[in-house]
């Protein structure tokens, strides 16, 4: 490599070498502040030399970058702010190092035409951190926390000239005003909500008066003055008037079907961030402020699909979800089935070689979210969709489209469940394909497929009693792994809820006789919570007495080993609020309903299973963790595999398996525990007063009394 670049944009080692000292200097002004104290002036004033000498070409970025850096990093320490606290050295920065390093240059002009999404990653989503423009900025941003009065003014008489300019490319000089301006401004911000403080000494409306706003409506202003006006809204949507950003919610959609790719995707993504703001204190963008311009909108989201470039762009695929989503139930049908069949058409193109993962899940997400509003207590509107979306599904599993396949499954799993019965043939048309054992071997599809074959055995628990055979093996080999076994107790919780009694336990006895071999050859704080809330559903539902003995016939008196083991030992690291509850029923069952439980052989562990109940009632979790769980067998890891992305608007929401039946599982003690009383009298007070000791015996006392039960027999 040559030692010196003679090229504009090759670098070469002498560059490299300067630029790895500023680098080192840098972090010794950082890490070693007394040793490295007296030879900071030395550096600080090499460093200014360099930047002076050196030209904006190409080959010189990351040097210009990193010495940039270094006078950042020693302004920004008090003990050297002395250096810079002088107007006449602040002038000479601002004059000779900032802005001309905060100007576009032509390799900038010719990334924004020739490669946009470059550019966008660069400006807005920070992937420009090496860059002259970045490091530039954050040493304005330094400064101002300095001195930030006498900068502000220095800077404004360069702006004053930037924005007056009348050379040929003025447009350069005003973008360069603008980027100046978001760089003086911003003192603190989030990538979430934009800036959240600002400098007091910049008028931000009154910029945005005079010169953002008559920008953006011009048909005559540059498109990369267009991008950098709207980098202005997006930056400061948090500080600037909220009356102000309403009023720019019609100028931005007419900018999304701008022919350049940077400023329509600009456009899209500033609408986007304007959507999902959500603050104390601020009133979100509601549905009625969009839906005068929610038409439009979309007519020039879908537009732009078409400009070149533009066919699979994220940016405006993610302002489509995200405008469906605040509109939801609002949406005429007309327009959600307009939106559904363009969906349906672009889905069917993607699917020819998907290669924008991000698009892709945005029109999944979109799909699942137009389903969810409009079919969500209106299960009549799910034949809508199904007649749109099953035929372009059914290709993708044809086809074998790893890449949709996991996305299908939850879009097809959100409409079963949102399904009336009977179900419509074609979904039990699918369910034997469901089973096959390939499916299983992708990590990515295990979850979405769990939660299908869950929403199948929910809405047709006849229609898949032929299947559990096959639902049991497909348990059986999820419950073997480590990573995959919680999906496996889903299953099974899901056939303990809707299943006929003696539909499922028929095959129980070798269902638990596989968890209990789980159990010993490699349990972990997961499997044991999972196994808790199975046996705790299957003694609520099936019952406490129908649990006991099945685990007995594996081995006489296995059942003890149960409370001691299992619940005692582990109830209180169950989590979820849905969780908790169905472990808190099954106790409450197996203490009260189970009489197995009362007899000699099992009545000893009776009062500590109350006690472990009542410490699951009042305790928080217990988080702790043996150390060898950390050791997951290297077998156990999951192959390389198209991975599972969770639709947030196709999300399962959690169920009441006891379907509202139950509501304090402390007073179903209370009641629970007066009727076994009555059954065992004089039995019940001094197996608890001798077997419950401490705070726990006063909280039975409390739950008693809250429930209006003033003694037990």
């Amino acid at each position: 490599k040559a030692v010196v670049s003679t090229q504009s944009t090759g670098v070469g080692l002498l560059e490299l070498l300067k630029s790895q000292i500023c680098e080192n200097v840098a972090l010794y002004a950082q890490k070693y502040d007394e040793e490295f104290a007296s030879f900071l002036p030395g550096f600080v004033e090499a460093v200014w030399e360099l930047l002076l000498s050196t030209s904006q070409e190409v080959k010189y970025d990351l040097l210009v970058s990193n010495a940039i850096k270094f006078l950042t990093s020693v302004a920004e320490r008090p003990q050297y702010s002395e250096l810079f606290s002088n107007d006449d050295i602040l002038t000479k920065i601002c004059e000779k190092v900032l802005v001309p390093n905060m100007k576009l240059r032509e390799s900038d002009v010719e990334l924004f035409e020739d490669n946009p999404f470059q550019y966008i990653r660069a400006d807005v989503e920070g992937s420009d951190a090496e860059t002259r423009r970045r490091s530039a900025s954050d040493f304005v941003r330094t400064l101002c926390f300095v001195k930030e009065q006498t900068v502000s003014g220095i800077f404004s008489s360069y702006l004053g000239n930037l924005l007056g300019s009348t050379t040929g490319n003025k447009w350069i000089d005003k973008e360069a005003a603008i980027y100046i301006v978001i760089s003086l401004a911003v003192k603190t911000k989030t990538e979430k909500h934009g800036a959240t403080t600002s400098n007091s000494f910049i008028n931000l409306v009154d910029f945005f008066n005079n010169q953002i706003r008559p920008d953006l409506v011009s048909s005559e202003t540059h498109p990369i003055v267009k991008a950098a006006a709207i980098k202005y809204i997006m930056t400061f949507r948090m500080i600037l008037p909220r009356e102000v950003i309403i009023s720019c919610l019609p100028i931005l959609t007419g900018l999304v079907s701008e022919k350049s790719t940077v400023v329509h995707s600009y456009a899209a993504t500033a609408i986007e961030k304007i959507l999902i703001i959500k603050m104390p204190n601020y009133t979100s963008v509601s549905a009625a402020e969009l839906a005068p311009h929610f038409e439009q909108l979309l007519t020039n989201l879908f537009g732009s699909f078409n400009h070149e470039g533009s066919a699979e762009n994220e940016y405006l695929m993610k302002l489509v979800m995200r405008s469906v989503s605040l509109m939801k139930s609002d949406l005429p049908p007309n327009i959600v089935q307009h939106l559904t069949t363009v969906l349906t058409t672009k889905l069917t193109e993607i699917c020819k070689n998907p290669s924008q993962p991000h698009f892709n899940h945005y029109v999944f997400e979109t799909l699942a979210c137009l389903i969810r509003g409009s079919c969500l207590g209106k299960p009549e509107n799910i034949a809508g969709f199904e007649a749109v979306l099953f035929p372009i599904f059914q290709d993708i599993l044809q086809k074998d489209v790893t890449e949709f396949i996991p996305y299908v499954f939850q879009v097809l799993s959100l409409m079963l469940e949102l399904q009336r019965r009977p179900i419509p043939p074609q979904y039990m048309a699918l369910f034997p394909f469901l089973l096959t054992p390939l499916l299983w071997e992708r990590p990515g599809s295990i979850p979405p497929l769990t939660r299908l074959i869950q929403a199948f055995i929910e809405k047709n628990p006849d229609g898949v009693k032929d299947s559990i055979s096959s639902i049991l093996g497909i348990f059986q080999k999820l419950v073997s792994s480590r990573t995959n076994d919680h999906y496996g107790f889903h299953l099974l919780n899901t056939m303990v809820e809707h299943l006929d009694k003696g539909v499922f336990t028929t095959s129980v006895k070798g269902v638990f006789m596989l968890l209990f071999q789980r159990m010993q050859s490699s349990k972990t704080t997961k499997f044991m919570r999972s196994f808790i809330v199975f046996m705790s559903l299957f003694a609520a539902k099936v019952g406490a007495q129908p649990l006991i003995e099945t685990v007995d016939s594996i081995q006489g008196g296995l059942f003890g080993m149960v409370p001691e083991k299992i619940f005692i030992a582990e109830l209180q690291k169950v989590t979820g609020d849905t969780d908790r509850k169905t472990a808190a029923v099954g106790v409450i069952k197996l203490l009260t309903e189970g009489p197995a439980m009362m007899n000699d052989a099992y009545v000893k562990w009776w009062a500590p299973l109350l006690t472990a109940l009542i410490h699951l009632f009042e305790e928080g979790v217990d988080t702790s963790v043996p150390a060898d769980e950390h050791f997951v067998e290297i077998t156990d890891a999951p192959s390389y595999s198209t991975a599972f992305n969770q639709l947030i608007f196709a999300t399962k929401r959690p169920a009441d398996p006891f379907g509202g039946t139950v509501g304090n599982p402390r007073q179903l003690l209370a009641e629970s525990l007066q009727k076994l009383s009555v059954r065992y009298p004089g039995k019940l007070t001094p197996l608890i007063q001798q077997g419950v000791t401490g705070p726990a015996l006063g909280k039975i006392q409390e739950y008693l009394s809250a429930a209006n039960i003033t003694s037990l027999s």
